[in-house]
């Protein structure tokens, strides 16, 4: 039996809530028999709010969950019905959006109620909405009252970060602390508690994202070369690192991702 592809539909981040939200997307999924997932290391943060069969994820059943910057894969698995709204934060946006630092959430999966209680009936609300432009208004009002109260930006940080992703992930963190005037230690401090991660892992993972884009179209060694990796088997030992299986398994795979979920990546 073909299983129907998803429902997708893609939502316009409100004005206020760029820079922090990268994206906001709903999704209506079925799967008549369990259907598990791995899903790669990534640069974007995921806040799911389902309103029907939950995510089995890091080991329990979540109806609603925030998941911190995870530089390893992640399996998920759901069975019956999935409809959710996920939200997608920038790394910084955890901070400012959530209120906590990116270090307390590093690796961990955390129930969405337990770090933002008024989020708890977030589900049931969606779920008695009768259509994706009530269901994202509510999702939209609940961003904005958090962002109301969120705390002033690291400019250090911002600016790491920004740099981090201009380079794609190829500046070294000792230039980046040369650049910024501050010594690498205390670049490096100051970043983790925001990001959750080290500058050098952040830029391993942004890496890693952008070579993703062309695995399968290009050769690898041309890969390898294009996105500032040492050799063909630095890039083969990262994509097993962060996505759990070797690049010719992950270039097969073309699963779903933030970045294709928000439009981009595009596969041809």
């Amino acid at each position: 039996m073909v299983q129907a592809p998803p429902e997708l539909v893609r939502h316009r981040v409100p004005t206020p809530l760029r820079g922090v939200v990268a994206g906001v997307v709903g999704i209506v999924e079925d799967a008549p028999t369990p259907r598990r997932r791995t899903q790669p290391a990534g640069t974007l943060l995921p806040l799911v709010v389902s309103y029907d069969a939950p995510l089995h994820v890091a080991g329990h059943d979540r109806q609603s969950f925030v998941a911190g910057f995870m530089p390893r894969p992640v399996v998920t698995e759901f069975a019956g019905r999935h409809a959710a709204v996920q939200v997608y934060l920038s790394p910084l946006g955890v901070r400012r959006l959530l209120g906590v630092p990116g270090s307390a959430l590093a690796e961990q999966v955390v129930d969405a109620p337990e770090l933002l209680p008024a989020l708890a009936g977030l589900p049931e609300r969606l779920a008695a909405a009768g259509d994706w432009a009530a269901r994202f208004a509510l999702v939209d009002g609940a961003l904005l009252a958090l962002a109301a109260a969120a705390p002033p930006d690291d400019l250090l940080v911002t600016w790491a970060w920004e740099r981090l992703e201009a380079s794609g992930g190829r500046l070294r963190v000792g230039d980046l602390a040369a650049r910024s005037g501050w010594s690498a230690r205390h670049l490096s401090g100051r970043f983790r508690d925001t990001v959750g991660v080290a500058p050098k892992v952040a830029a391993s993972v942004i890496r890693f994202e952008r070579a993703s884009r062309d695995l399968g179209r290009l050769p690898p060694a041309e890969v390898a070369a294009r996105h500032g990796f040492a050799d063909q088997s630095h890039l083969h030992r990262d994509v097993v690192r962060f996505a759990g299986e070797t690049p010719a398994e992950h270039a097969r795979a073309r699963r779903p991702t933030a970045h294709t979920a928000l439009g981009g990546y595009p596969r041809e």
